[in-house]
Order: structure tokens, then C-alpha cells, then sequence
């Protein structure tokens, strides 16, 4: 029987793998609540098997397969509430603040930097077992034995999945690419810009931040105030960023650059310091805004912190995530 300092050991060395675990489990999801429950039920898997004496000899091949096969199975019942869900769908938001690291637990700062709002959003058109073989294969590096591995298919099967997920999702074009570690800072620069033009009522300025393809995306979720559709025509998104900015800062509130989901962006705070709305910024290589994720659904924002209720429709409507 394994003494206290080795069951330690285990523990430290699975609470090692969090981080990895919580990715993974959000790229299936898109949901920050329920990758966080997934993580915590594949821990529960572990502790069950070592207390039934399985002996493991890859604890991270377990931990992911395990996390995995959650995330396929979950996603059957997520896919019948967003059946019915309120306008467009965008996952909850990972923010992280440079300046208050301390502010997300160490999983949400070390987020892929390919898990994107628009990836994650081009993910949604795939079957469950295609957006796991797609994931682990093309977002975390997996070779084709593990993926197969990881999900309890074939190698060649596997192989098939993915051929099969590239061609849904090349009819979606393909989302911004993260900027490297060392245009980082420059991309924050332009995203702190980039809000304070939009307040300041700017309109020509703005527009000349606008790539030529810009796509504006809201998620209200039916709860709170947000654009009905997807907006693609430049003028109207700068009109209706200086409009929404101004009416946040009219209200009191103030904006504060974060990353989110590995992006430059902000989160908004009312007066009393709760969360208004989050947005995500994609920026071309050229240091154009591409594409904006606006999300004032408040049940996506509730890991943040007390949500404000400045935002909220007055008819609420009862949706899952």
C-alpha cells in the first residue's frame, strides 16, 4: 500500500497537469463552468481508480483520456440547449489581467492561445468525437497513436474524423492566428488605443482600425442587451462601437484591458465594480482589428466576478448556456 508521501506525490504530480486538462476541457466546451467540472470529475475518475488499485503507469495519458471522453459525452446534451439558444452563441470569455496575475486561477492564464472566440466558435459546426480528434490533433500537437488513444478510436478512423472536420470547417475561414510572444505588447497597444478612440466618438479614426473583413459578434444569450447578428459592414460596427462604448462609459463605468481567450480586449465594470460586458479583440498581422466577441450574456460572466445588471433586458428569458 502506498504511504502518504507518495499518494502526496501523486496528487502534486496530477495537479500538475490542470492547466493542460482545463484546455482541453474548454476547447470541447466553451464553457469555463463546465470545463472546470470536467477537470474536477476527471480527478474524481483518479481517486476512484487508485482507490480500487489500478495501477497507472501514464498518468498523463490518463488524465487527458479521461477529461476527453467527458468532453465528448457532455457535449450530447450541450448541443440540445443551444437548439434553442437566443441569438448568435459565443463561449464564456477566459480573462486574465497582466497587471493581477494573482486575479485567474493559473489554468485560465496559461489557456492554448489557439482556443480563440472565433475558433472555438468554428468548432461548434463539428460532431463531438470530430471536434476532439480535431483539438487534440491540430490545437495541442497530438500524433495520430495518442489522438486515437485519447478518444478509443482507430488510428485510421481518426485519420478519416479529421479529413472530415478540415472540410467542415473550410467553408468557415480560419481564425486570426495569436501574435507571437514578441508582438504581444504591440497588440495590447492597439487594443488599449483601439477603446480609447471608441469612446473618445471617433468614427473615421475607428473605421481606419477596421480590417476591410471585420465581423462583429454579440451574445446576449436572450438576457442582456447585445447586436441581433453578426455585423460585417465597417461603418455600421464603428457606429455601433462608439455608440455602445459611450453609453458604458455614460453609465459610469470603466474599462479595463485584459487578455481574453489569449486575445487583447477589456472587461467593462459598472459603478459598484461588477462585471458589465467582456470583449475580445482578433488583430491581423498588419494591426487591424479583425474580427470583435462582445459578451454580456450574464451567465457567461459569473466566474468573473458579481454581474451588473445595468445590461439586462427587461424581459428575462430562462436559457442554458
Amino acid at each position: 500500500m502506498a504511504g502518504s508521501a507518495d499518494v502526496a506525490d501523486a496528487a502534486d504530480a496530477a495537479a500538475g497537469y490542470r492547466p493542460l486538462l482545463f484546455s482541453i476541457a474548454y476547447g470541447m466546451t466553451g464553457s469555463v463552468g463546465d470545463a472546470e467540472d470536467l477537470v474536477q470529475d476527471t480527478f474524481l475518475n483518479l481517486t476512484r481508480a487508485e482507490q480500487a488499485g489500478t495501477t497507472i503507469t501514464n498518468l498523463k495519458a490518463y488524465l487527458t483520456t479521461s477529461v476527453t471522453r467527458l468532453g465528448i459525452n457532455h457535449l450530447g446534451s450541450a448541443r440540445m440547449r443551444r437548439e434553442t439558444y437566443v441569438g448568435e452563441w459565443l463561449p464564456e470569455p477566459v480573462v486574465a489581467f497582466a497587471d493581477r496575475p494573482g486575479d485567474a486561477p493559473a489554468e485560465h492564464a496559461e489557456l492554448a492561445d489557439c482556443l480563440s472566440m472565433a475558433f472555438l466558435v468554428m468548432l461548434e459546426t463539428l460532431s463531438p468525437v470530430e471536434r476532439a480528434v480535431f483539438l487534440l490533433r491540430e490545437a495541442f500537437g497530438y500524433d495520430y497513436p495518442q489522438v486515437a488513444e485519447l478518444t478509443g478510436k482507430s488510428e485510421a478512423n481518426c485519420r478519416q474524423i479529421l479529413t472530415r472536420a478540415r472540410k467542415h470547417l473550410s467553408a468557415s475561414g480560419t481564425p486570426t492566428p495569436p501574435p507571437p510572444p514578441a508582438r504581444r505588447a504591440q497588440s495590447d497597444e492597439l487594443a488599449r488605443r483601439f477603446f480609447e478612440v471608441a469612446a473618445g466618438g471617433d468614427l473615421e479614426r475607428l473605421l481606419g482600425m477596421l480590417a476591410p473583413e471585420i465581423v462583429l459578434h454579440g451574445d446576449g444569450g436572450g438576457k442582456a442587451r447585445a447586436i441581433g447578428r453578426r455585423v460585417t459592414d465597417p461603418r455600421q460596427v464603428a457606429t455601433l462601437l462608439t455608440g455602445a462604448v459611450r453609453r458604458i462609459t455614460e453609465l459610469g463605468a470603466r474599462l479595463v484591458p485584459a487578455r481574453v481567450n489569449a486575445r487583447p480586449g477589456m472587461v467593462a465594470y459598472d459603478g459598484r465594480g461588477r462585471v458589465l460586458n467582456v470583449i475580445a479583440l482578433d488583430v491581423t498581422q498588419d494591426g487591424t482589428v479583425r474580427e470583435i466577441h462582445a459578451v454580456t450574456n450574464p451567465d457567461k460572466l459569473g466566474h468573473l466576478g458579481e454581474v451588473s445588471d445595468l445590461g439586462l433586458r427587461r424581459t428575462r428569458q430562462r436559457q442554458g448556456r
